[in-house]
This record gives C-alpha cells, sequence and structure tokens, in this order.
C-alpha cells in the first residue's frame, strides 16, 4: 500500500548529514535512521521500534536507497529516500508496506 501525499510532505525534511572518507563522501547511516525513525513516528500515528538504513551510501544527488522500517505493532515498511543535493540532504519519495503480523 502506498502512503499518501500528505505523509510524505510531512517526513520531507530528513537531515541525512554526510561523512567523509576514503575521497568518498556518504550518508550517515545512524543519523538518517534516527530522524527518520523520530519523523515517521509523528506522521504515521504509530509507534516505530527500529529504522535500519543502508551503510555505505554514496552522496550522489537524485540517487535513491531504501530504509526498513519496524513498527512496534509488527508491520514492516519499505521507505524509499532520494538524495536531493551533496550536503546530503535526504527526502521520503515513498513509504510501502513490507508486511502485517496478524493479517
Amino acid at each position: 500500500m502506498r502512503r499518501s501525499h500528505a505523509l510524505l510532505c510531512a517526513v520531507a525534511g530528513v537531515a541525512a548529514l554526510a561523512l567523509a572518507g576514503c575521497g568518498e563522501t556518504v550518508i550517515d547511516s545512524a543519523k538518517t535512521e534516527d530522524a527518520l525513525k523520530a519523523s515517521l513516528a509523528k506522521s504515521l500515528d504509530a509507534e516505530v521500534s527500529s529504522v535500519d538504513c543502508p551503510a555505505g551510501v554514496e552522496v550522489e544527488p537524485k540517487a535513491t536507497f531504501e530504509c526498513t522500517v519496524e513498527l512496534a505493532g509488527g508491520g514492516t515498511e519499505t521507505a524509499t529516500l532520494r538524495i536531493e543535493n551533496e550536503d546530503a540532504d535526504v527526502s521520503v519519495v515513498e513509504l510501502t508496506e513490507a508486511s502485517r503480523q496478524g493479517r
């Protein structure tokens, strides 16, 4: 199921921050996970138990990557994030239901 446009607008301003090393700049996955968890908890009207984003995502404007969102009620969502610029600002472009327990 796709989430509404209003939800995506509510979490669009996730600040990812970047880490530089070995000649490349990558998204700080821990900070992205924390920011996404806080944003989604407010906009989903559900408790978010964890968020898992991949490590080592290079900062390339317009590139996308996915994070797994575990809800306290047992559901799993997939958040697709887009890197907006070289400052590593990211936005949520899609949130899809991956699974729901008990359905």
